[in-house]
């Protein structure tokens, strides 16, 4: 059974939030969404897609839902594609798009550096700095935050904090 590293990045964020996970092919976009959920921190509340395509035009979508494609995009069930078909015979890297809580507006980019060939264990890597709280306006909502403006900021929230071993995927 293959498995793929996968570096996943939070746009609009300095310095970066990151992480870098072993994810089995085997896995469905579904499950794939719930993985980065957990390893990015987020509570999954809010709606999501991946994105995909040559250049700039990512117009190849896969999610739950048809609500937020365009008539000119190419949508894919995420319960039907699994990592491993996904990548098919591409060559690796390969970049995609990961869209989280549309009206927030968290963007993320994820690149599949590698395929291996192991038992397929699901397994946190590394990454750098705790994600931002859900609903905190997005990245500028976030950085007004981190700059005190914010007065619901959980006092124990620790911008720099991330402990790889503690992530459950």
């Amino acid at each position: 059974m293959s498995a793929y590293v996968i570096k996943i990045f939070l746009y609009e964020i300095e310095p970066l939030i990151w992480r870098r996970l072993s994810v089995p092919g085997s896995v469905t976009f579904a499950e794939f969404h719930s993985i980065l959920q957990r390893a990015m921190g987020w509570n999954d509340e809010q709606a999501h897609q991946f994105r995909y395509g040559k250049g700039r035009h990512l117009s190849n979508v896969i999610a739950n839902s048809q609500e937020e494609v365009g008539p000119q995009d190419n949508f894919t069930n995420e319960g039907e594609i699994t990592l491993a078909e996904f990548v098919g015979r591409r060559r690796v890297p390969i970049r995609l798009m990961y869209r989280y809580d549309f009206f927030d507006s968290w963007t993320h980019e994820i690149v599949i550096e590698d395929k291996t060939e192991s038992e397929g264990e699901l397994k946190m890597l590394e990454g750098e700095r705790a994600c931002p709280p859900e609903d905190c306006g997005g990245s500028f909502g976030y950085k007004e935050c981190l700059e005190g403006f914010s007065e619901w900021m959980d006092d124990d929230y620790d911008p720099e904090f991330f402990d790889a071993k503690s992530i459950a995927l």
